[in-house]
């Protein structure tokens, strides 16, 4: 389906991650307490206990009643958290899918070492290291723990291709695979450029600049830079984004915490994107770092920020290792925009509340009007060069709201796509048509332009929903027809090209991405939101 977040999403994302010695605490009465508190159960306690998942549920909810944003990780997930921040992982580097329990190859990873030993889109593992992996129900994390291992480690596969007389032998060497945090990065018009994050890694400064190259051989005038769905990622990679933005020295983002003296983070006064009109969209899933990027563009007046009010987290955490590899992740200090504001959604009232409070802006009209949003005046901030009126606490508000488009949904197809039903057929249809589709089609441009479903592969798809219990309604179908066949074709080009393409077809229709091509497009408009006369 649609690559965005639209349902509720709660966002524990990492604004820094530093290792520190926690044997070096101090320990106190208290320390002692919770340690006898345990021992007594172990050695007395009338039924036999878990202490190891008695000491986890403990960290949990002490941690939980703190703030929201202060978490423990098991030593198990630790490893599968910080993969996507440091930007790689160390594996054969194919992107697959299970479809009727078989592992099916999406694509080789570019560079990596499955395509250098020949992989292809389409080829099915039937057996890894001698195991045979077909219909033995195996789930997404068994494929993963089989093909992914130390650097310089060898796998063999045997592999189905059609067309091939007979099953294929591969022993490949895993390698450091890269994870991009750029999902698209294109010219949208002739003199606009297009780029999108999915979050800040340690990677995304390089992806940026080498996304740039391209767009600025492309005379690339404008920018619009996608935040929405962005649940933050790393503090430094925001603001080394933000400091192409400015031609001096401006405050990005400074933190404050008890225990932490302030710090600030400035931009370095040589932003090649200074002279360039920008757009940043965000929408309730943007978070923590992707905040940041967009309180300092509209502190400072620097572009105009479309779309919906993000999701408002300003703690930042630092990890604190424990015995057994597990993480906490405290929260050490609140980060301010440079007009001063903090945008962390208030959780004085507990956890449970704090949840509550975010899930009710899809209930309460939010996502449809900015009149449903209020700001208490206490929070009311102004822009630190036109004074413009912006608010702090609750996350950023755009300059420019932009409505949820429901306009082509309707219960038959918000019931596809929770079947999962777009996502499978696409992976059959991409399986068996991809020859035929790459030779009719040489470049993704003709197949943008050009490629639609004939008939019988869309009586196909509804023939694909009822038997997964889901009744064709004609009107409904009607409505939502367009954003049917857009998505189906989307996520087709994601399968036989890449991602970047799948949003290449899906911003064509993309009510946000349309008001920020009109705003960007007109200088007078531009300057009047900024408040630039």
């Amino acid at each position: 389906m649609k690559k965005r977040n639209t349902g509720i999403i709660f966002i524990y994302a990492t604004l820094c991650l530093l290792t520190q010695n926690i044997s070096a605490q101090v320990l106190t009465e208290e320390t002692f307490k919770i340690s006898k508190t345990l021992n007594i159960i172990e050695e007395f306690y009338v039924d036999t206990t878990n202490i190891s998942r008695i000491t986890e549920k403990m960290i949990i909810e002490m941690l939980r009643d703190l703030d929201p944003h202060s978490t423990y990780i098991s030593a198990k997930d630790v490893r599968d958290m910080n993969e996507p921040l440091l930007g790689n992982f160390e594996g054969i580097g194919i992107q697959f899918n299970l479809l009727r329990d078989t592992i099916i190859v999406v694509e080789p990873i570019s560079g990596g070492p499955s395509e250098k030993v020949g992989l292809m889109p389409g080829d099915r593992i039937i057996k890894i290291n001698g195991e045979q992996v077909t219909g033995i129900g195996i789930s997404t994390n068994g494929v993963r723990s089989r093909l992914l291992g130390p650097k310089g480690t060898t796998v063999k596969i045997n592999v189905f291709r059609r067309g091939a007389k007979d099953i294929l032998d591969f022993t490949i060497t895993r390698d450091r695979i890269p994870i991009n945090s750029l999902d698209a990065a294109y010219m949208i018009n002739g003199e606009t450029g297009y780029v999108r994050f999915n979050k800040f890694a340690a990677t995304t400064d390089k992806e940026f600049r080498e996304a740039l190259v391209k767009l600025k051989k492309a005379n690339m005038k404008n920018l619009i830079v996608d935040l929405r769905g962005n649940g933050g990622g790393y503090m430094t990679a925001s603001t080394q984004l933000a400091n192409h933005f400015f031609a001096d020295e401006k405050l990005l983002v400074y933190l404050i915490g008890r225990k932490t003296p302030r710090q600030e983070y400035k931009s370095s006064g040589s932003g090649d994107l200074s002279s360039v009109r920008l757009v940043i969209l965000t929408d309730d899933g943007s978070a923590s770092a992707s905040e940041i990027v967009a309180g300092a563009v509209q502190d400072w007046d620097r572009g105009v920020i479309i779309g919906r009010r993000t999701f408002g987290k300003g703690l930042v955490q630092n990890a604190f290792y424990l015995t057994d590899g597990s993480m906490i992740r405290l929260s050490i200090a609140r980060y301010y925009t440079p007009s001063g504001r903090s945008i962390q959604s208030s959780y004085s009232e507990g956890y449970e509340k704090y949840i509550e409070n975010y899930t009710r802006r899809f209930t309460s009209g939010e996502l449809m009007s900015a009149d449903s949003i209020h700001f208490r005046d206490s929070l009311t901030y102004k822009t630190l060069v036109n004074k413009r009126t912006i608010y702090g606490g609750g996350g950023i508000m755009p300059d420019v709201f932009v409505a949820v488009d429901t306009s082509n949904y309707s219960d038959y197809y918000r019931t596809l796509v929770r079947r999962g039903l777009f996502n499978s057929f696409i992976l059959e249809y991409a399986d068996k048509n991809r020859s035929a589709i790459t030779s009719e089609f040489k470049t993704f441009d003709a197949f943008k332009t050009r490629f639609e479903f004939p008939q019988d592969d869309i009586r196909a798809f509804i023939k694909k929903g009822e038997e997964a219990g889901i009744k064709f309604n004609q009107d409904q179908y009607t409505k939502s027809e367009g954003e049917i066949l857009m998505v189906l074709k989307a996520l087709l080009a994601n399968n036989i090209w890449q991602t970047n393409e799948y949003f290449r077809i899906i911003n064509e229709k993309d009510n946000v991405i349309a008001e920020a091509l009109k705003v960007i497009s007109d200088r007078n408009r531009y300057n009047k939101i900024l408040g630039y006369k």
